[in-house]
């Protein structure tokens, strides 16, 4: 048996030796690509390109010769971007016949393929920076909060009522708040969650978590990108800028002087968050998450599109978190009756009349109904309080 064995063996190899030395007849090349490489069939490369003692001394065109493709000239053209035949759709492969992408250098990179400059950004610029700034600011949330502690109401509560917020738009505000807090969770664990969670959960839990977690981020995108649609149509109207406001900003809102400064409906802070961060931010992180996603028809997805996104997405979403940290401090602990506000759609007239005191005017005055929601929505203890001064 070990006989037969070895005699078939030989004659495999012979056969090899002979089918490299007698080639069959070869396939029509196809066309030479712009690298100026041109296809080889396997059997007539004989003997092997490094069986030349003199391998290491070969030209670029005695290796051509042997071993076609592996030269100088052909992998530095590699290396530049350079783009070679492929027969596949544009639209469904856009870089099909692209090894390594040309050299870029983005704001903050070196010179180096845009694969490596986008490493280079997100890894150097993007993660350590936006850490430093998300600790920033919940750092200075609690700073603020153990130094002044929340803000409470100077005056007893009347028990009347005022209606801050109708039931469709504390609908849109949670929906909003919701896909936020969701995506937000799982954007930092994703970008941040090998420093502080793998070493504790393992490699197998913590890939399980941040699959979920990506599944729950893409889902949660597009009712993010909705409702924040919803939000900027429902609210647009009482954060117009007006010349209280610049009394407002000048003042701090009263923040370090303990004295409430008197605003509309939302005051100068609330406005430049709905503008800053749910308008100009909330359009670049919903725009650059329908990029990652491939959401938007008829863009060809290239490397350096989906690389500039992302990169994109990371600052926008960073500073939006960093704001809306502020937003939810006041909304909770910052201030008292805030988050009630929110949660119920009522307000007592000392609340209204201590932190919106133009709001209060307004509605005192019958220009903005005190409730503006159905009657059977109504709290019973919500008087008229537009009949009492």
């Amino acid at each position: 048996m070990r006989r037969f064995l070895l005699t078939i063996g030989l004659a495999l190899a012979a056969w090899g030796v002979a089918a490299q030395t007698q080639a069959p007849a070869a396939a029509p090349a196809p066309a030479e690509t712009s690298l100026g490489v041109k296809s080889a069939n396997i059997f007539q490369i004989a003997p092997g390109a490094d069986a030349d003692p003199k391998y290491k001394d070969q030209t670029n065109a005695e290796r051509g010769q042997v071993q076609p493709g592996n030269n100088a000239p052909m992998w530095r053209s590699v290396g530049q971007g350079a783009t070679g035949f492929t027969s596949l759709p544009k639209s469904q492969a856009p870089e099909a016949g692209n090894l390594i992408q040309p050299f870029v250098q983005y704001p903050g990179s070196r010179l180096a393929s845009a694969g490596e400059s986008w490493r280079q950004v997100r890894n150097n610029i993007i993660i350590p920076y936006g850490a430093a700034l998300l600790l920033i600011a919940v750092g200075a949330m609690a700073l603020f909060y153990f130094s002044k502690g929340t803000i409470e109401l100077h005056g007893q509560e009347t028990g009347r009522k005022i209606e801050r917020f109708t039931p469709f738009e504390r609908s849109a505000h949670w929906a909003n708040a919701i896909a936020f807090c969701a995506l937000a969770i799982s954007g930092i664990v994703i970008a941040y969650g090998k420093y502080f969670l793998l070493p504790i959960l393992g490699d197998n839990l913590f890939g399980w978590l941040t699959f979920a977690l990506k599944n729950i981020h893409n889902f949660a995108g597009p009712l993010f990108a909705v409702s924040l649609v919803i939000v900027f149509i429902t609210f647009v109207k009482d954060n117009l800028p007006s010349k209280d406001d610049m009394v407002w900003i000048l003042k701090g809102g009263g923040l370090f002087s303990g004295t409430e400064v008197p605003s509309h409906r939302f005051n100068a802070g609330e406005k430049v968050v709905f503008w800053a961060g749910v308008l100009f931010l909330g359009v670049i992180v919903v725009a650059s998450g329908l990029v990652l996603n491939m959401l938007i028809p008829g863009l060809i997805y290239e490397r350096s599109t989906m690389q500039i996104a992302n990169m994109i997405h990371g600052v926008a979403s960073l500073f939006m978190m960093a704001m809306f940290i502020g937003h939810i401090y006041m909304g909770t602990l910052g201030m008292r009756g805030a988050y009630k506000a929110m949660r119920t759609g009522y307000v007592d007239e000392t609340w209204a009349k201590e932190h919106h005191e133009l709001w209060y005017d307004d509605v005192k005055a019958g220009k903005i109904p005190a409730h503006r929601s159905a009657a059977s929505n109504t709290p019973a203890n919500s008087n008229a309080s537009t009949a009492s001064a």
